[in-house]
C-alpha cells in the first residue's frame, strides 16, 4: 500500500468521523491531510513553525482563522505516552481518533512490521520487557524496544483514549483484531500452532 493509499484511508476516516460528530468537516480535512507534514521526525526543522503546513494553506487562500485552528490541531494530535493530551475543539478530537485508528487494528499491525523492519527493530525478543507508562521523552527515545512490545507500549492502550463516540466504536473492533493477532502470534512463537 502506497503512502498516498494510507493517507486516502485516514483522511476518509477523519472526514467519516467530523460528520459523525458535527464537526467543522474542513478544518478536519485539513488537519488530516496536513498533521504530518511538519513531525518532528520528518520535518525537524519545520515542526515548531509549522512551515510547510502554513506554506501549503496559505497558498490555497485559507484563511487565516482555519490556518490557526489547523496549526493548534496539529500540535496537540499526537501520542506522547503519558504527555498526551486531549484537544480543547471537537475538530483536534476527531484528527487525534483517525490518527489513533489508523494506528490500530488490520492496517495498524502491518505499519508496525513496516516501520520495524525499516528501522531493524526485532519483531519480539522475550528478554526484552515492554516499558510502560512513559512520557513523551521515553516513548520517542524508546529505540531498543521490539515491534510486539509496541503494542502493549502504544496500541493497545489507544482505544481508551478516544474523545469521539465514533471513535470509541471504530476502536472496539480495532482492538480485538490486535489482540487476536498478538495471540495467535504467542500460540507460534511457542511452537503451540
Amino acid at each position: 500500500m502506497s503512502r498516498y493509499s494510507l493517507w486516502s484511508v485516514y483522511y476518509k476516516l477523519a472526514t467519516k468521523i467530523a460528520k459523525q460528530e458535527n464537526a467543522d468537516v474542513k478544518i478536519v480535512q485539513l488537519a488530516a491531510l496536513l498533521h504530518d507534514v511538519d513531525d518532528i521526525k520528518l520535518s525537524p526543522d519545520t515542526y515548531v513553525t509549522k512551515k510547510n503546513a502554513v506554506d501549503f494553506m496559505t497558498i490555497n487562500k485559507i484563511d487565516g482563522k482555519k490556518i490557526e485552528a489547523v496549526c493548534k490541531i496539529i500540535d496537540e494530535v499526537s501520542f506522547a505516552g503519558t504527555d498526551s493530551v486531549v484537544p480543547d475543539t471537537i475538530e483536534g478530537k476527531c484528527v487525534q481518533d483517525a490518527d489513533r485508528l489508523d494506528a490500530i487494528g488490520a492496517i495498524g499491525i502491518a505499519r508496525t512490521f513496516a516501520y520495524g523492519g525499516s528501522r531493524g527493530r526485532k519483531i519480539y525478543d522475550p528478554e526484552i520487557k515492554p516499558k510502560m507508562g512513559m512520557n513523551k521523552e521515553e516513548y520517542r527515545n524508546n529505540q531498543d524496544s521490539t515491534s510486539i512490545n509496541h503494542f502493549y507500549e502504544k496500541l493497545l492502550l489507544l482505544k481508551d483514549m478516544m474523545n469521539t463516540t465514533e471513535g470509541k466504536k471504530l476502536a472496539e473492533h480495532r482492538l480485538v483484531v490486535m489482540q487476536e493477532f498478538l495471540y495467535e502470534f504467542m500460540l507460534e512463537w511457542e511452537g503451540k500452532m
